[in-house]
């Protein structure tokens, strides 16, 4: 299947989908703030054989408008609905960062749906580390309301990335600032909240009995590598890999180590169905 991205109704939403290659399928699900921070691991050659399906979720690029009722368990339902509409009965399924969230509800509520689960750091909600993590959180969407939505943007991915994460992020990936600065509304008064909103425990995670693969940057930080540790305790049988000298970005930065670790885990998982 030759690469390209076209719009699918889902029923009360037509999101926004791109697809490489034929074999297995491989579903990508789109991140918060950066709209396609997993297209450089779904064009990677390490996933050649694997159809990758990539897509854009509500309210970000040229799919719908965010969901009123916005939650990880929309976002979920979401994606289940594109696999109908795409007649894809199972995939592996990725998710990065926001997305961990949306692939481990969905492994969790549709387990027939998801052959595999992989999880690029998923965020610190549930950790030791959540109080700390959702006060920023709620610091960001406070900044977004009192001095609007370029002013939080520039301090959140200040403190991501850097005063120059436009040029960074332009670098790896070209035309990604201006995307993000037009999607930036959705990852403040949708994303966030629906984040803060989400409830799973280890309740939830033993549902889900699908091969995990969990991969991390060794420089993401220490609530990351709680998340780490977290994601082996609920799955002990998941694998974990570490891409060195990564951060928690480490799907653009370090795309090719990232679809490399993907590919051999995919591998095993076929290897063994």
């Amino acid at each position: 299947m030759a690469p390209g991205w076209a719009r699918h109704d889902i029923g009360q939403a037509r999101l926004e989908v791109g697809e490489w290659g034929d074999g297995e399928p491989l579903v990508l699900v789109q991140t918060a703030l950066t709209a396609d921070e997993l297209v450089p691991v779904a064009e990677s050659s390490a996933l050649e054989g694997w159809h990758r399906i990539a897509y854009h979720r509500r309210g970000y690029c040229g799919s719908s408008p965010a969901h009123p009722a916005a939650s990880i368990r929309a976002d979920a339902i979401d994606c289940a609905r594109l696999l109908d509409v795409l007649h894809v009965d199972g995939a592996h399924v990725v998710g990065a960062s926001y997305a961990g969230a949306v692939a481990m509800e969905l492994a969790a509520t549709e387990p027939r749906r998801v052959r595999s689960l992989v999880l690029i750091e998923p965020p610190p909600v549930h950790t030791s580390a959540a109080a700390q993590f959702r006060g920023a959180a709620h610091e960001l969407v406070a900044v977004r309301r009192r001095h609007g939505t370029d002013v939080a943007l520039e301090q959140f991915m200040t403190g991501l990335v850097g005063p120059a994460w436009a040029d960074e992020m332009d670098r790896v990936l070209p035309g990604a600032a201006r995307q993000v600065r037009a999607d930036a509304a959705t990852f403040f008064d949708v994303d966030v909240p629906a984040l803060l909103r989400w409830d799973f425990s280890s309740t939830e995670a033993a549902r889900i009995t699908c091969p995990v693969l969990h991969i991390g940057g060794s420089d993401s930080g220490p609530w990351f590598a709680l998340v780490r540790e977290q994601v082996l305790e609920w799955f002990p049988q998941a694998r974990g890999v570490v891409v060195d000298g990564a951060g928690h970005d480490l799907s653009l930065t370090h795309a090719e180590p990232v679809a490399a670790a993907i590919r051999s885990f995919l591998e095993q998982v076929d290897g063994g169905s």
